[in-house]
């Protein structure tokens, strides 16, 4: 997932945890931060209102999409295409 859209994401949490249960988080932390994402989410999970629960699962999502396993990044030379070699020996200027 996309910083941004972790980001927006812990943005709303703030923002709804300031104005419901009058609590102040670190926006930039928690994006970064996997134990106060953690320990936010439980914050929300003790209230009884169920937006802060709705948002704290998306919240988990991405913590849970960043553990998932990626693919290895294949070796450089594998990458390359035959014709991307001969393009990039071409030096040549435009008309």
């Amino acid at each position: 997932m996309l910083d941004s859209e972790k980001l927006g994401i812990a943005a709303h949490l703030h923002v709804l945890l300031r104005r419901k249960l009058e609590r102040v988080t670190d926006v930039q932390w928690m994006v970064r931060n996997r134990e106060y994402a953690l320990e936010v989410i439980r914050l929300c999970r003790t209230s009884f209102h169920p937006d802060l629960h709705q948002w704290a699962d998306k919240l988990e999502a991405t913590l849970v999409a960043d553990e998932a396993p990626r693919p290895k990044p294949l070796p450089a030379e594998v990458k390359a295409s035959p014709s991307a070699r001969v393009e990039s020996r071409y030096i040549g200027r435009l008309r």
